[in-house]
């Protein structure tokens, strides 16, 4: 089982491990995108007002671009680490067990505008650079990704949980996969889609398909282990899902 977790724009600082090395992340033959990309990114953050115009960034947020000009002299740390934000606070990694730590890393990947792919434990910068992005000198990130990306998704083994946002996703779509739609519904019955705790419902969802000792092969085997495990799940058919939550 392979859950697909989208990024965050925060991200953690520092790290203890080495720079950038973009052939020893998973999917190697992404290398060449990554490269273009990365390459830009950094080209980019010579020219600061034009870097705060493409990155959607204020005068505050310079950092941001100072970040992306030490992309490849930075220091490392492991991509589950590195993201942070609702999500990644709901999945709270650092609370696991060893045992399930290593599910964890097993299981668990992001959706990376620079990165395509990245696994729980490939050592990333941080960075600022967001799917809807669009650096000077390059097609869209669409286009870049979806001919190199589409394929290494397609191949995965097993059943995908792809819990990236819509631009994420746009990116490359994962053919079969299980998605998750978040409603809440009201004592009425009627329901909306969540957005302010979306993220938070998703990060406890992953956290769950992280440290199971189950291996769910399907979306029916999927839906029965959410609802094991708690969670008001809703199949309608096909492969979506959706996780009906409480009105706050």
């Amino acid at each position: 089982m392979l859950v697909l977790l989208p990024p965050s724009e925060t991200k953690a600082p520092g790290g203890e491990g080495p720079p950038l090395d973009l052939a020893a992340l998973t999917a190697p033959e992404l290398t060449g995108v990554r490269t273009e990309i990365a390459e830009a990114l950094v080209k980019l953050a010579a020219d600061v007002p034009a870097a705060r115009a493409a990155l959607g960034l204020s005068a505050k947020q310079d950092a941001e671009i100072t970040r992306n000009a030490e992309l490849w002299t930075s220091a490392t740390r492991p991509a589950v680490e590195r993201y942070t934000g609702v999500l990644y606070d709901a999945l709270d990694v650092a609370s696991m067990t060893r045992a399930q730590r290593a599910r964890a890393g097993r299981r668990l990947a992001v959706g990376s505008a620079l990165f395509g792919l990245v696994r729980a434990d490939d050592p990333i910068p941080a960075y600022r650079l967001s799917a809807g992005s669009t650096l000077p000198g390059l097609p869209t990130l669409r286009a870049l990704w979806k001919p190199a990306l589409g394929p290494v998704l397609a191949a995965v083994e097993g059943l995908v949980v792809d819990l990236r946002s819509g631009s994420y996703a746009a990116l490359a779509p994962v053919p079969g996969a299980v998605t998750v739609t978040v409603l809440s519904e009201r004592p009425d019955g009627t329901r909306t889609v969540v957005s302010h705790f979306n993220k938070a419902h998703k990060g406890r969802l992953a956290r769950l398909l992280a440290t199971t000792t189950s291996e769910p092969g399907d979306v029916v085997r999927l839906r029965s282990l959410l609802r094991q495990a708690g969670f008001h799940v809703e199949h309608g058919g096909d492969t979506a899902l959706t996780l009906v939550v409480p009105a706050d």
